[in-house]
């Protein structure tokens, strides 16, 4: 086999490991998020199964220093990425059906899944070098020549996966193309080696693809499934919980984050409803700021709620905004401005200032992004706000001392920078251990609070105002915030 051969597959099969390292996260986010479990999780097995591929095929090469194992072990390893693909979602089903814990679901979902391609695929290289191997004097030349090649691979797949196949092609059509890619490095091996029932073998497993592939994309289904550059998206009808109503569901990786009614208008997540109050804490408002767009249907409420004020909307993905604009109804208002950037960052660098702060970030199921929780975020929004202004954070827990530290370091984070801060439950204020959304509520001015309105709908909510002694929890920094650690904690212990 000519080295330039093996040098390409080298370099192809360190792009492909990194490929299916990435997308990987798009593969478990709709079962267990994305939050820094799912990265530990999946970095750590993919560079534990690796570094078993590197000595195994060391093993093997000298033993057997053979091209067509080679072309065999990538031909299985391409084999292994497509039951990756079709085998996904009943593994990571049962695995949320039978686990609670978020991190032993990410690390038998990647083991599963991820680690028997990965140790294959790390068995490449030393192979490689061994086969590539013709004098002692030259090995350090050769080991080091290849290893780079490999690398450059894997920094080409990285850069090609997160910046341009995910959001062009989505996750499922990016693992039918490692598929092919693998595929068709076997086959030059086998081609070049003359070797005849392994071309045989590579041309029907080929086949075999691409069924699978004309199969997948020319199927029919009653959801959107994307992927942006940010989050695995999808669209789906289901029904309403409260109201039996038809609705039209938003799903970002695991969290249901947005909704409308399929025939008619109003707010589905009675969360939301709670946004209102902001003409209670703050009659004479008039600029507002949500950090966390997702379906735009609390903007699109705000707007005709209060015809006089203005609001300014913060989301990070732009795809989001354009999927609201087709499937829920979001339009170009004058006084709607969309800001396509980190919540945070806008934080940062804003001089805008404004009379209330809606928060309504999650990075998924039960997890606000950490830099939006944080002291020093509460202290940019205070210093956004106007002296009558307030924030309203959106945040799900239960009153369960032993399981609601995340609600209690937020709260305590907020009382360290605004003189009143208060909380309100959405569903229940004396179920202590039901999982619900409570209504933060922080406010830059020190004239007392009225928990009174005229307005029958707010004033019930205001009823829902919480008079609990929490655990005495550090504020969260940038330097300490375990809020996936938190998130964890309270979704384990409710299941």
């Amino acid at each position: 086999m000519k080295n330039s051969i093996l040098a390409l597959v080298v370099f192809l099969c360190g792009a492909m490991v990194m490929v299916y390292e990435i997308v990987g996260s798009r593969v478990v986010g709709p079962y267990v998020g994305t939050s820094l479990f799912v990265w530990t999780s999946l970095i750590g097995v993919i560079l534990l199964s690796l570094s078993m591929g590197y000595w195994i095929g060391g093993y093997l090469a000298d033993k057997w220093p053979e091209a067509r194992i080679l072309a065999w072990i990538i031909l299985l390893s391409a084999l292994l990425v497509l039951l990756t693909t079709l085998l996904k979602e009943r593994v990571l089903t049962y695995l949320v059906g039978h686990f609670t814990d978020l991190r032993v679901n990410s690390v038998i979902g990647a083991i599963v899944l991820f680690a028997p391609a990965a140790l294959l695929l790390g068995m490449v290289s030393p192979y490689a070098v061994r086969l590539s191997m013709k004098e002692v004097s030259g090995s350090g030349k050769t080991v080091g020549r290849l290893y780079a090649i490999s690398t450059i691979g894997s920094i080409a797949g990285t850069f090609a996966a997160g910046f341009w196949l995910i959001p062009a092609m989505g996750h499922k059509n990016v693992l039918f193309l490692v598929t092919f890619i693998l595929s068709a490095c076997a086959m030059m091996i086998f081609v070049s080696g003359r070797k005849i029932p392994g071309s045989v073998a590579g041309i029907l497993f080929m086949l075999l693809l691409s069924w699978f592939f004309f199969k997948s994309v020319t199927r029919t289904y009653a959801y959107i499934d994307t992927d942006s550059s940010y989050n695995r998206i999808l669209i789906y009808d289901s029904k309403d919980y409260e109201t039996g109503k038809d609705i039209k569901i938003l799903r970002i990786n695991d969290e249901r984050s947005s909704a409308i009614f399929r025939d008619s208008s109003g707010i589905v997540f009675r969360v939301l409803k709670y946004y209102h109050l902001v003409s209670h804490f703050n009659p004479g408002f008039k600029h507002t700021l949500m950090i966390g767009g997702s379906g735009y249907s609390y903007p699109m409420d705000f707007l005709s709620r209060f015809p006089d004020a203005h609001i300014d909307v913060v989301e990070i993905d732009p795809m989001l905004t354009e999927l609201a604009k087709i499937h829920f109804g979001l339009k170009d208002h004058p006084r709607l401005r969309i800001f396509h950037e980190d919540g945070r960052t806008f934080l940062n660098q804003s001089t805008a200032r404004y009379d209330a702060i809606f928060m309504d970030a999650y990075k998924s199921q039960l997890t606000v992004p950490y830099q939006l929780t944080t002291l020093e975020a509460v202290e940019k929004m205070y210093q956004m706000l106007n002296p009558e202004g307030l924030v309203m954070a959106n945040i799900i827990s239960c009153l369960d001392n032993k399981r609601n530290h995340f609600l209690a370091a937020e709260l305590a984070t907020y009382k360290a920078v605004f003189p009143q801060v208060v909380l309100l439950a959405v569903k229940s204020k004396t179920q202590a251990d039901l999982l619900q959304n409570f209504m933060l509520i922080a406010v830059k001015s020190t004239q007392e609070i009225s928990f009174e309105n005229e307005d029958q709908e707010l004033d019930s909510y205001l009823q829902n105002v919480i008079h609990h002694t929490f655990p005495p929890i550090p504020v969260l920094t940038d330097d300490y915030a375990p809020v996936e650690f938190y998130a964890n904690r309270l979704l384990s212990s409710i299941h």
